[in-house]
C-alpha cells in the first residue's frame, strides 16, 4: 500500500465471478507522510483512504467482470461505516460484492476487517464509461497485474 499515490491494493487473492465478489488485501505501511498530520504522535489511516481502499477493490472486481471494457468512476457512498481506527501495519482484508451492474452504473457492497475484527463497510456506486484514453486504459490493466488480476482478454 503506498497511501501517498494512492494505490491501496497490494494484492488480489481472489475473484469468484459466480458469487461476482472479490477479495483483496494491503498492509498499511508503518510510516507515510499521510501519518505527519492524521494525527502527530497518534498516527491513524485516515477514514477516507479506508473508503478510497474499498472502492478500488470493488472497481477491479467491476473491471474483472467487464472484460476491462469499461471503467469504474466512484460516484457515492451510502451508508458507510467506520467501526473502529487503523493502525500503521495493519493488514486489511478487502471484500467486494456486486449488486447491480447496468445503465451505465455499478453499485457494490464492500467491506474491510482486520485481525478477524471489522473495520469499516459501505454500499459504493460506479458510473462506468469508456476509458478516457487509451494509454489510461493500458495504465489500469498493468496496475492489475501487479496486484495479481489478470485481464482474462489479454
Amino acid at each position: 500500500m503506498l497511501l501517498e499515490y494512492f494505490q491501496m491494493i497490494d494484492t488480489v487473492t481472489g475473484v469468484d465471478r459466480e458469487a461476482q465478489s472479490l477479495s483483496a488485501r494491503a498492509a498499511v505501511p508503518d510510516e507515510s507522510p499521510v501519518f505527519e498530520g492524521h494525527f502527530p504522535g497518534h498516527p491513524l489511516m485516515p477514514g477516507v483512504l479506508l473508503i478510497e481502499t474499498m472502492a478500488q477493490a470493488s472497481g477491479f472486481l467491476v473491471l474483472a467482470l467487464n472484460g476491462f471494457e469499461r471503467m469504474p468512476f466512484l460516484a457515492g457512498v451510502k451508508e458507510g461505516k467506520l467501526r473502529t481506527f487503523v493502525e500503521p501495519g495493519a493488514v486489511l482484508d478487502i471484500e467486494a460484492t456486486l449488486e447491480h451492474d447496468g445503465s451505465g452504473f455499478a453499485v457494490t457492497r464492500a467491506k474491510i476487517e482486520s485481525a478477524d475484527q471489522a473495520i469499516c463497510n459501505a454500499n459504493l456506486t460506479f458510473r462506468t464509461m469508456p476509458f478516457p484514453k487509451p494509454d489510461f486504459a493500458v495504465m489500469i490493466r498493468e496496475r492489475a497485474r501487479e496486484i495479481g488480476l489478470e485481464d482474462e482478454r489479454v
